[in-house]
């Protein structure tokens, strides 16, 4: 009997596996996640066109073989034939010649494409933007002339200001002048820790040297010391538990003579008075307010007040101020300046 049916296409041939492997610079070099392991040693071909790339050596010592080859993306493609799985490192940029050439031919329809898979092989830990923020600093610190003058006393009056810029952004309540303030706050902190990893010699800088993460990890150690509700057997029901955990911790590490002790004098009056009037009702001290003449002995007994009513007598005022303000330019005709 004769066959007149169709003869059987021939089964398509495998297109294969391209994987981007990308990495973190923030994250050690070797540091890579398990199934970008599983990857890298079932691979038919791993690629990479940086020689210097940071990741080599340990692949070397992981039995994994590099080739040093920068392939366009026909060739990758090609490359995948017959079901092949090819890894590309890229570098620290990435590869936009690459990535592009391979949208085209996918785009195009003209082309059996293999897989495309991008495998993050390391991930950016939170804060990890932080380490970026400090090589940066480090990079101003030396090439630039006004940044390498510096010094802590002469940054002070800075700390001062974006103290209040930051203060007012929270008052606004403006979530993207927040975030910016919130940032020029931790440049005080970056730029000053960065000055004192020079300090040393006769300068008024003189002393001791530290860096950053010595700032970092004193912070730290304090943060689990005076949470002993967090980190230790302590118990800690209400803010009042904690506030007062807090207080007897710090008066053991401070080893102070009066509650007093520590409280920086320079602030604004109001804060000042109320910090005062805090301090002392928490340690129990039982001390009359100073009776005198003039304005300043009544601004003391309104703060101290406000204080034990649990009121910052500092920002009452300053919300009563701005509302003068705005009073004031309406009187001149003035729009309030949230509605310039």
């Amino acid at each position: 009997m004769t066959d007149h049916s169709e003869p059987t296409a021939a089964a398509a041939e495998p297109t294969g596996r391209i994987v981007l492997l990308t990495t973190s610079h923030r994250v050690a070099p070797g540091v890579l996640s398990w199934p970008a392991w599983q990857t890298l040693h079932a691979a038919d071909r791993v690629l990479c066109a940086d020689p210097g790339h940071p990741q080599l050596p340990y692949l070397r010592e992981a039995g994994v073989e590099v080739a040093f080859e920068s392939p366009d993306a026909q060739a990758l493609v090609e490359a995948c034939a017959g079901g092949r799985t090819v890894v590309v490192l890229p570098g620290g940029e990435g590869d936009q010649r690459l990535t592009d050439g391979l949208a085209r031919l996918a785009g195009s329809g003209r082309v059996a494409m293999p897989d495309l898979e991008l495998l993050p092989g390391s991930y950016d830990l939170p804060g990890a933007r932080l380490l970026d923020l400090v090589q940066v600093m480090d990079r101003v610190r030396r090439e630039c002339p006004w940044t390498s003058r510096q010094t802590h006393r002469g940054l002070a009056k800075y700390a001062i200001e974006e103290a209040y810029e930051l203060v007012e952004a929270i008052e606004d309540g403006d979530r993207e002048e927040l975030r910016e303030e919130l940032g020029d706050v931790l440049l005080q902190v970056v730029f000053h820790a960065r000055i004192a990893e020079e300090a040393g010699g006769d300068g008024e800088d003189a002393g001791e040297a530290f860096s950053i993460d010595d700032v970092a990890g004193a912070l730290v150690a304090k943060l689990i010391h005076r949470h002993p509700h967090v980190f230790g057997d302590a118990e800690a029901e209400t803010p009042e538990d904690v506030s007062a955990h807090w207080q007897r911790t710090k008066a053991g590490e401070k080893r102070r003579e009066s509650v007093t002790d520590g409280i920086p004098v320079g602030q604004p009056g109001l804060a000042l008075a109320a910090k005062l009037a805090g301090r002392a009702r928490a340690g129990g001290v039982a001390v009359e307010l100073p009776r005198g003449e003039g304005v300043g002995y009544e601004l003391l007994e309104l703060a101290a007040r406000a204080e034990a009513e649990g009121i910052d007598p500092e920002t009452a005022l300053r919300a009563a101020a701005r509302a003068y303000r705005d009073a004031i330019r309406a009187a001149e005709g003035v729009r309030p300046p949230d509605t310039l």
